[in-house]
């Protein structure tokens, strides 16, 4: 079956208007307390017609939002950005790194420390602050952090901050794609960036060829019901049986498409923000570990663990829904007690996942028991299979 041939078009820009007597040295000030800040990336934008809402649209209405409704809301103020913030005719946009050179693991890049969202808006509201203070007057606005209807993506592009990448990620050609976008809607004239113009993806398709379950179904389309970072964060139900496997060993989230990226491969930064480091609960704990853990968590234990995480958004039930497909995917028969007290769990969501981990647990050690020399210890190990698998088909 072919691709998917719809794409988030590339748009060519007006050239900003010629900027009101003042604006672009206010624009050099916003910027450098911006910088001051923390931000890593910064850029300025006219607010107006969102040039990539119809393809949003288009995409949403292909159902590739999966279980995502709140997408969809607000379409008449994101067609136009100067809609969700009255008044407002400029857009501060800004990057924040989060880390792209820290080691793979369980859990995405994005998630191992504070929520970003949190800290992310305190600073646009002390920028915000900032700008009135500068100014000398109460400057109407609003700070956004991909919690409104706004297309943050289109106005980082306006605001010259990079391009649309294959992997629907923003790029930027001195840090990759591992920030985070912030916007501050302002009433007030603000000199304009050049918008980022150029495709510097060329002909590499690294990211389309490394998604274990094909989710970029064309350059710059995602269908997130494919995605494994929404099979494991916003999927509420069961996670589908045939997409379990390509979880493999991610708890929480997927960085596969941006780590094979070659501008992540050659500009990613480390982390530098302290609240972005990664937790307790997570720092340095593989797959299994963190899983086993997981599975074994009481729900005060993890109100402390996670208190501030962005993974608090899966819910314990969600992680430990993913936690036993992950044992499923690279557990042995040393993760089978963990398993089998996951059984007992309250939720049947867990109960069930439990239930299928120990299911594959047991499968794949009776294929490799089966050429063991010795009869009497394969047999032993059989037999626990048996008793295994007995229990994974009768859990529910």
């Amino acid at each position: 079956m072919g691709r998917a041939q719809l794409v988030t078009p590339a748009v060519a820009s007006a050239p900003p208007a010629p900027s009101p007597p003042g604006s672009r040295s206010l624009a050099r000030a916003i910027k450098a307390q911006a910088y001051g800040l923390g931000f890593d990336l910064v850029g300025v934008t006219t607010l107006g017609p969102a040039a990539t809402a119809p393809a949003f649209e288009r995409w949403l209405e292909l159902g590739y939002a999966g279980e995502m409704d709140y997408l969809a809301r607000g379409a008449e103020k994101r067609g136009d950005t100067r809609r969700p913030a009255p008044g407002a005719v400029s857009a501060i946009v800004v990057g924040l790194n989060y880390g792209g050179r820290a080691a793979a693991g369980p859990v995405a890049r994005y998630a191992r420390g504070d929520d970003y969202h949190d800290l992310m808006i305190a600073r646009l509201r002390e920028l915000h602050s900032w700008v009135d203070s500068h100014t000398g007057r109460a400057v109407a606005g609003k700070a956004y952090v991909d919690t409104g209807p706004i297309l943050e993506r289109d106005l980082a592009r306006r605001a010259g901050l990079g391009w649309f990448g294959k992997n629907t990620n923003l790029l930027n050609p001195t840090v990759g794609s591992f920030f985070f976008l912030g916007t501050l809607l302002l009433d007030l004239e603000v000199a304009a960036d050049a918008p980022f113009e150029a495709d510097r993806c060329g002909t590499c398709t690294r990211c389309l060829d490394a998604c274990p379950t094909d989710a970029l179904i064309a350059p710059r389309v995602l269908d997130a019901r494919l995605c494994i970072s929404y099979l494991t964060i916003e999927q509420r139900g069961p996670i589908p049986h045939e997409r379990r496997e390509e979880v493999g060993g991610l708890v929480y989230g997927c960085d596969i498409c941006q780590d094979v990226c070659p501008w992540n491969v050659r500009f990613a930064r480390e982390v530098t923000e302290p609240a972005l480091a990664p937790r307790a609960a997570i720092d340095g704990k593989d797959a299994r570990t963190l899983a086993k853990e997981l599975l074994a968590m009481s729900p005060p234990a993890f109100a402390v663990a996670f208190k501030g995480s962005p993974m608090k958004r899966a819910k314990l039930r969600g992680l430990k829904r993913n936690a036993a497909v992950v044992l499923g995917n690279v557990g042995t028969m040393d993760d089978a007690p963990a398993l089998i007290a996951a059984l007992e769990d309250p939720d049947p969501l867990v109960r069930e996942h439990a239930a299928w981990a120990l299911e594959r647990i047991a499968t794949g050690f009776d294929e490799r028991s089966a050429s063991a020399s010795d009869d009497r210890a394969a047999y032993g190990v059989n037999t626990t299979l048996v008793h295994l698998s007995f229990l994974s088909r009768n859990v529910l």
